[in-house]
């Protein structure tokens, strides 16, 4: 193994047919999700014996990976997601990238895979948005970050690999739910489950994504945005859905949210909002909540909103709910004032538009 106090650096190659101007800010006028890319990429690599090395920032390009590379047959990946904001100021920030870095790692050590510094880590997306910092979009625009690993050693003993290759691509973005404040659908999954106890739940990784595809299907047929799964063991109690945790708020003010135990990804826009909501004096609740207690707090009039919550989304209001014996609607259907409210409050804060007074935004230098 290679002395682990060496801090491998990347070098810089830049992308010598980059998209030309002109094409860049006319596909910038129509904004999806995830559909277009900038011209770089950070690159690193590992192995047993060398350790994290030949780090590059170069032409954003397809990977040659062997057939048997472990990845395609054993699923031993993680990923990331995060953004860069352009503050009205003209400055280039991101969003308690720190905690990106450190939930990275836990995921690597649930899948048995190497951990990367957290220096390391942070140098990739400091220098692949100083190198492609003219596609983050203006306005309501981000550019999405994706930093990812995946296990790249060609075999097919069942063990975790011996080589790896760590990325990160980038990707300008408009919202991730179309109708801006509109409130969203939901699909309550009674058959399939996200995760269990001792799984992967609380890992970052596409296996679980892969899992959840099926009832995110089932959601789209029966009309809705996201689906919402049930606990494994009873079927009974809310987690989380298909890539955001939930909240719901209370006609006493309060909100729930369900508690985190190895099944729910710790969601840092989850975390950030409950930090905000208690600086406010707000009660929240980080308790199990059943499907049972959803239908009748919603009929009964005690809950109030109910909002979905992560990187990709924000904050979206959650409006109706179904399932395979009906449906309910939570509140007029409509996104809430406290979703409203704390969702600005974020964005505020994440653009630099106000206050931060936790620290939370790290800008970029030399931008």
């Amino acid at each position: 193994m290679s002395d682990a106090s060496a801090k491998p650096e990347f070098t810089i190659k830049p992308n010598a047919n980059p998209m030309p101007e002109a094409d860049r800010l006319e596909a910038f006028k129509a904004l999806g999700f995830g559909t277009l890319f900038s011209d770089h990429m950070a690159v690193m690599h590992w192995n047993v014996v060398k350790g994290w090395h030949s780090g590059e920032i170069t032409a954003r390009g397809p990977f040659a990976i062997d057939p048997a590379a472990a990845v395609l047959h054993y699923a031993q990946e993680i990923f990331e997601g995060m953004k860069a904001y352009r503050t009205p100021d003209g400055r280039v920030v991101l969003f308690r990238p720190e905690e990106n870095a450190r939930r990275f790692n836990e995921s690597a050590r649930r899948m048995a895979m190497p951990e990367i510094p957290e220096e390391v880590f942070m140098e990739a997306i400091d220098r692949l948005v100083t190198i492609d910092a003219k596609w983050i979009p203006e306005g309501e625009g981000s550019l999405y970050l994706r930093p990812f690993m995946f296990a790249s050693e060609a075999f097919l003993g069942v063990r975790p690999a011996r080589d790896y290759i760590f990325c990160v691509i980038a990707s300008p973005v408009g919202p991730y739910f179309k109708g801006g404040a509109k409130a969203v659908k939901i699909w309550v999954s009674e058959h399939y489950t996200r995760a269990a106890p001792g799984g992967t739940g609380a890992a970052k990784c596409g296996g679980n994504y892969a899992a959840s595809l099926i009832a995110q299907q089932e959601a789209v047929e029966h009309g809705c945005d996201q689906v919402a799964f049930l606990d494994a063991a009873e079927h009974k109690w809310l987690e989380e859905l298909g890539g955001m945790n939930v909240f719901f708020v209370m006609e006493d003010g309060s909100l729930v949210t369900p508690p985190l135990g190895g099944t729910i990804l710790p969601g840092i826009t989850r975390n950030s909002l409950v930090t905000l909501l208690k600086d406010q004096g707000i009660t929240v609740h980080e308790r199990p909540y059943s499907f049972a207690e959803w239908q009748a707090d919603a009929t009964s009039g005690r809950l109030k909103e109910a909002f979905a919550c992560g990187t990709a989304a924000v904050v979206a209001g959650i409006g109706e709910v179904k399932f395979s014996g009906g449906g309910f609607t939570i509140g007029n259907g409509e996104t809430g004032p406290t979703t409203l409210k704390i969702r600005e409050q974020l964005v505020s804060i994440q653009r630099g538009q106000t206050n931060d007074p936790h620290g939370w935004v790290r800008q970029i230098a030399g931008i």
